[in-house]
């Protein structure tokens, strides 16, 4: 039955339009797996027994399924979860129409050193788990009536091999592409849009057309825009062999047997919508193909007209306009469903980016998942795109990292990463590589040299950084011979090393006036949510003996200022807002990430956002810098009992130069800011604004509160004294019940959606109670699936598989899937606590 079901949906997938897009014309494969963990010997034969294996869906981690182990030989490194080797199955039918056809499958990740067969044959081993990578299935399929079995052995078993979580197996998405033998080949297509003004785009492309039958084939190539709305806005035809005009109309070309030909072609675009993080404007390029007058092979590319220009003077430049890049590094994976991130999940945590104001962000250390550039290029994020975090060197806490594969693979990984990518109109910037060790050593300016060769012949359009830690040190500078090969120099925390803590950019800015900055990696503000250490000492221990643990570490102060007030952070924001020739920066990091962290924490709690996408009190910290729409934040919570009259700083964040802070309705006192810091213009003693007397040369405000059961509520005001935002805390009596909201009213039945439901806990009165540790289980009925529960801890070690998690800093997070195809009906969500009243959510799957 299983069989019949899997051959019935293959065929009804078959009859479907191709879907365009993430797999440029790709046809999914995620559905009718099977798996098991542990070495399987001879798996890879279509006769082997798999009817005992577990049954599943792509995209699939199974280290995320536990349990954590103290000495995991992932370490902390890897947030102490089980790797090993695993193997995966997928029985399926193809009908007889596709004979003749060029079938060809694709991993758009598998974690790691995979080996792929077809009906028992090798097509090949891929060692590094983030790059996509596909194999013909032509040669070795059947059709009709007859089984297809593919297999795949993942083997994550040589430990430690990265520097923070990984996870295992075919996390990301597959596909099946069909074609004609006349046809363009994977990432054939390369469009740019070499002049823009505001009546015309000049869209460039560039298409690879492949010839697999067994005689020579004629050829044409023809270009058209499409719109948002679908509809043709401009067309032309391509030359073969190269060269461009925009009234030259080629004739059919000849290519010879299982050779490539590249066609060029011009066309203009009237009137172009402009790509921007403000104004995400996309277009397709539609490249159809074409014999004796018959289409062979249709393929669209989605791109964006837009101008990039990084300037010695004006930093990032984009569409003729200074733009600070205000971004935040990202790992790849997302709490609770590690790294098989589905795509709403995904979409989630990149728009809290943009809530917060953030419009960058950087793929430390790796390539993503193809619908990762997809959301950016849709939803207006900025992308510096990495690729490695090693090359022929390893790290200390990667033994067995990518350095063991990089002299054979960095070509081939490299140039399929970048012609996959070039497309996308949100990636700025191409990053070789994060902290490798070669920075000094005499042959890093060789590989560099290849590596920027490499991205400059694959993509001429867009500038190289890397991402140096030791740009700088007390041993000096890195060398010019390595520094001068990049476009634009990366610095990892350029504050860290000697004057550079105050003097930051401008030391080197004066010794070497013509490098282009950016800062790849920056202390952020950080902290864990719901956290406030009141007795905490403000000093750390001087000197070199490691052994003596310190109580401030990198600019994350504690005691009475908190984690979450990083004067650091400040201080970076303030010199790169004021200085031109920085491009921007890149804070560590967007979100909390499982790994770097040491038992028995599983993860690294640096984030503005935790591991469910919970707003910690930096989200406000950079929403308060980063956007002009009125906000305050208030911190911390007000549940002090046992304190009272004890003195509580108060903090709050806000983009308003004042803000007045009341405790039960008492006024402590109203504070000014302003940033950056007007001078005079226009003549003696004039401003080309209201002056503001401020109070405070920091981005927010405190004040010291005498600690009493109530009410703390902070106003926000404009410089005529109106009232732009309120906000408050109250005191919380013990939890009574629970309260559950949920992202969306509806899920696509399609068996990928995700709804995340958050749970909270609340008093008699309905007040927040953030100190709740209530232990919650979670019910769902209908067609839907309980795929993941959270609640941000760091040290949590309960299962993020199963239905129950205890509540921390008073919430936690449920991430809800809709079930197979086509099963629609409400889906009921509950959530229940001993002692408290519980709460439903409903959610319609349709």
């Amino acid at each position: 039955m299983t069989r019949l079901k899997t051959r019935l949906s293959f065929l009804l997938m078959l009859m479907l339009p191709l879907t365009l897009g993430a797999a440029g014309g790709a046809e999914s494969f995620d559905f009718g797996w099977r798996f098991a963990k542990g070495d399987h010997p001879g798996a890879e034969q279509g006769a082997f027994n798999d009817s005992g294996w577990r049954a599943l869906a792509l995209p699939h981690d199974w280290s995320i399924e536990g349990p954590y182990d103290q000495n995991a030989p992932t370490g902390g490194q890897g947030g102490s979860l089980p790797t090993g080797i695993g193997w995966y199955r997928k029985t399926f039918r193809l009908p007889e129409s596709a004979k003749g056809k060029i079938l060809r499958i694709r991993f758009d990740g598998v974690y790691e050193n995979s080996t792929v067969w077809i009906n028992g044959h090798n097509l090949g081993t891929q060692p590094y788990g983030y790059t996509t990578f596909e194999y013909d299935l032509t040669p070795h399929l059947v059709f009709g009536a007859r089984d297809n079995v593919l297999a795949v052995r993942v083997d994550n078993s040589h430990q430690p091999n990265s520097r923070w979580y990984s996870g295992s197996g075919i996390y990301r998405h597959t596909w099946l592409r069909t074609s004609e033998r006349l046809r363009i080949p994977s990432w054939g297509v390369s469009v740019t849009t070499p002049a823009i003004s505001k009546e015309r785009a000049v869209v460039r492309a560039r298409v690879n057309v492949r010839n697999d039958n067994p005689g020579a084939r004629t050829a044409e190539v023809t270009l058209a825009v499409l719109d948002a709305s679908g509809a043709i806005v401009a067309q032309g035809k391509a030359k073969a062999g190269g060269g461009f005009g925009e009234t030259a109309l080629p004739a059919p070309a000849s290519i010879a047997p299982g050779a490539e030909l590249e066609f060029a072609g011009e066309v203009t675009l009237p009137r172009p919508q402009l790509w921007s993080p403000d104004t995400p404007s996309l277009y397709r390029l539609r490249a159809t193909v074409t014999e004796d007058g018959r289409d062979s092979d249709v393929a669209d590319t989605t791109f964006g007209v837009r101008a990039i220009l990084f300037d010695v003077n004006r930093g990032f430049v984009l569409n003729g306009k200074k733009v600070i890049l205000r971004g935040m590094c990202l790992h790849h994976e997302a709490g609770s469903v590690g790294a098989a991130v589905p795509d709403a999940v995904l979409r989630r945590r990149l728009l809290l980016l943009k809530e917060m104001g953030c419009n960058a962000v950087r793929t430390s250390h790796n390539p993503m998942a193809p619908e990762f550039y997809n959301l950016c290029d849709e939803l207006g994020l900025l992308v510096m795109a990495e690729i490695f975090d090693e090359w022929a060197r390893h790290k200390e806490a990667s033994k067995f990292g990518y350095a063991e594969y990089f002299k054979d693979w960095h070509e081939r990984d490299l140039t399929t990463y970048v012609r996959q990518n070039r497309n996308h109109p949100s990636i700025v910037i191409w990053s070789a590589g994060n902290e490798i060790r070669e920075q000094r050593s005499p042959d890093g300016p060789k590989i560099l040299r290849e590596l920027v060769n490499i991205f400059h012949r694959e993509d001429p359009t867009r500038p190289v950084t890397a991402a140096l830690d030791q740009v700088y040190t007390d041993k000096g500078p890195v060398p010019a011979a390595f520094a001068d090969l990049l476009d634009v120099v990366g610095y990892n925390y350029v504050d860290r090393w000697g004057d550079r803590a105050e003097s930051q950019y401008s030391t080197d800015r004066s010794l070497y006036p013509a490098r282009k900055f950016i800062g790849t990696e920056d202390t952020g503000a950080s902290g864990e949510r719901g956290s406030y250490p009141l007795d905490s000492p403000l000093v750390s221990t001087p000197g070199k003996d490691k052994s003596k643990k310190a109580i401030v570490q990198d600019g994350a102060p504690r005691g009475a200022r908190y984690p979450a007030i990083t004067l650091r952070a400040q201080a970076l924001w303030k010199f790169i807002a004021t200085h031109d020739y920085v491009a921007g920066n890149f804070s560590w990091t967007g979100f909390d990430y499982l790994g770097e962290s040491v038992w028995p924490r599983k993860l690294s709690g640096v984030g503005p956002l935790d591991t469910c996408g919970f707003k910690k009190d930096s989200f406000y910290f950079y929403q308060s810098i980063w956007t002009t729409k009125p906000m305050i934040h208030l911190l911390p919570h007000w549940n002090w009992q046992g304190r009272e009259g004890q003195t509580i700083p108060v903090v709050v964040f806000t983009n308003a130069n004042f803000a007045e802070l009341f405790l039960n309705g008492r006024s402590l006192g109203v504070k000014s800011k302003e940033f950056p810091r007007q001078g005079m213009w226009g003549g003696w003693n004039g401003y080309a604004r209201p002056l503001v007397n401020y109070t405070t040369p920091d981005l927010h405000f405190s004040w010291d509160a005498p600690y009493e059961p109530g009410e703390l509520r902070a106003v926000a005001y404009d410089i005529e004294g109106k009232v732009i935002a309120e906000a408050r805390v109250r005191t919380a009596g013990a939890p009574a019940a629970l309260e559950l909201g949920v992202d969306r009213a509806a899920l696509a039945a399609d068996g990928r959606d995700v709804a995340h439901v958050t749970v909270r806990a609340l008093d008699a009165k309905g007040v927040f109670a953030p100190l709740a540790k209530d232990k919650i289980t979670f019910e769902i009925s209908g067609p839907a699936t309980l795929i993941g529960v959270d609640n941000g801890n760091p040290a949590s070690h309960e299962s993020y598989k199963g239905n129950t998690r205890a509540l921390y800093a008073g919430m936690a997070l449920a991430l809800v899937q809709s079930e197979a195809a086509g099963k629609a009906g409400v889906v009921k969500v509950t959530a229940r606590a001993k002692g408290l009243k519980e709460a439903t959510v409903e959610i319609d799957a349709r």
